[in-house]
């Protein structure tokens, strides 16, 4: 028998049921926001991703699904979806209609070769939404509210990180001082973190190192060192969240594990699925667009994890609906072929394809949760009827089949 590979799952049954439920939902809150669908290529040119995610970051360092082509080109299989939306955004030259707006969601499979763990497969499932052309702050609070419909609408209960990564005019100084920080006390940081401090120190505060994390409570603070604009944005972005209620705590040390944040970055956490809690993630990343080619264009967006989540939800009851429709001889399932053709054009239809007494087709109904279960037996077939049980009335009755 052959299985799936490591770190890889089939979506069946009951499972897929929830998956739908997710992605509708999101599709649909999503929609209220303004937001339309965009989808790009799974497989992309690794320099894509090295450009905007960043050399330094473990995502392109460890964990890219990279490859050469049968035409020599270096590509992989996409490891975030932000890059490739930034991506087709430029090449699609919106990016030179500076004054509209331009809002997307997308969906979809997201592979990363990493270790499989609850919550976290090498192919994991992502529903995300980018949003181009709003600088304003009030733009970062809108997909943070956004992203709280959509875990009320599911069910799901979760808490709000926030942070500041400031901009390039506020990075430097801070680069310098944690820098020096870093290097008095590297004898005690991790072999990882020892790296990062040569290469991008910011990825520092990103370690999951239960040792580097103690050491780094002391470490000096981006959002004490913001310029004058990102901290009016940070202040004006808390008391939005402040004035609507929504409960929030700040991660001085949060910085995402992508390159290309800047200003506001926020963390979705759940306290129900073990050590792998972020359920959601995002933020601004205004200098991406500029990054990969295209105009300056401001951008927030974020990513929300279909796996993390899928045992989190509280799916709705499913109602019954539709027709299961059954022969109790041989002679009229041919005749029921034409019926159940027609009835599709209006109803959902299970037809059964072999007579069976008319119990067992009230069973099959049931598993199917069809709410009517029509029966053709010889007296319905001879008189050109057709007998009908409303499986949530529990009501019977019997009509012409030109009727039905």
């Amino acid at each position: 028998m052959i299985n799936p590979l490591r770190g890889m799952k089939d979506l069946t049954f009951e499972e897929s049921a929830r998956f739908v439920h997710i992605i509708t939902t999101a599709i649909g809150i999503s929609k209220k926001y303004g937001y339309s669908y965009i989808e790009t290529p799974i497989l992309e040119e690794t320099g894509l991703f090295k450009r905007s995610v960043g050399e330094s970051s473990d995502i392109v360092g460890k964990e890219m699904y990279q490859f050469e082509d049968k035409g020599g080109n270096d590509v992989c299989m996409r490891p975030e979806g932000t890059a490739g939306i930034v991506r087709a955004f430029v090449q699609a030259k919106l990016d030179r209609r500076q004054n509209e707006k331009f809002k997307f969601y997308y969906y979809g499979p997201m592979f990363r070769y990493e270790r499989p763990q609850k919550g976290r497969l090498r192919e994991f499932h992502q529903f995300g939404c980018e949003s181009f052309g709003e600088g304003s702050v009030y733009e970062d609070f809108t997909i943070i509210q956004m992203i709280g419909d959509i875990f009320r609408a599911l069910g799901i209960g979760y808490y709000l990180q926030i942070n500041s990564l400031g901009c390039p005019e506020c990075m430097p100084l801070y680069r310098e001082n944690l820098v020096n920080f870093l290097n008095d006390c590297k004898d005690e940081l991790c072999e990882d973190c020892n790296r990062r401090i040569v290469t991008n120190p910011i990825r520092v505060l990103d370690c999951k190192n239960e040792k580097c994390q103690n050491i780094l409570t002391e470490s000096p603070k981006l959002i004490k060192s913001l310029c004058s604009s990102c901290d009016s944005d940070f202040e004006k972005l808390i008391k939005l969240l402040n004035s609507e209620n929504i409960s929030y705590e700040i991660d001085t040390n949060l910085v995402r594990g992508l390159d290309y944040y800047s200003k506001t970055a926020f963390e979705f956490v759940s306290n129900e699925i073990g050590s792998q809690s972020a359920i959601a993630g995002g933020g601004r990343y205004d200098k991406l667009v500029e990054f990969l080619d295209g105009k300056p264009t401001p951008a927030v967006g974020f990513a929300l994890g279909i796996q993390r989540i899928m045992e989190l939800v509280q799916m709705p009851e499913i109602e019954r609906e539709g027709y299961y429709i059954g022969a109790m001889e041989e002679s009229a399932i041919d005749t029921l072929f034409h019926l159940a053709s027609k009835k599709r054009t209006t109803d959902k239809v299970t037809l059964e394809y072999s007579a069976k007494k008319l119990k067992a087709h009230l069973k099959g109904a049931d598993r199917v949760n069809a709410r009517y279960c029509a029966v053709v037996g010889e007296d319905e077939f001879r008189d050109g009827t057709i007998w009908i049980k409303d499986l949530i009335k529990k009501e019977e009755f019997t009509i012409s089949q030109k009727e039905f």
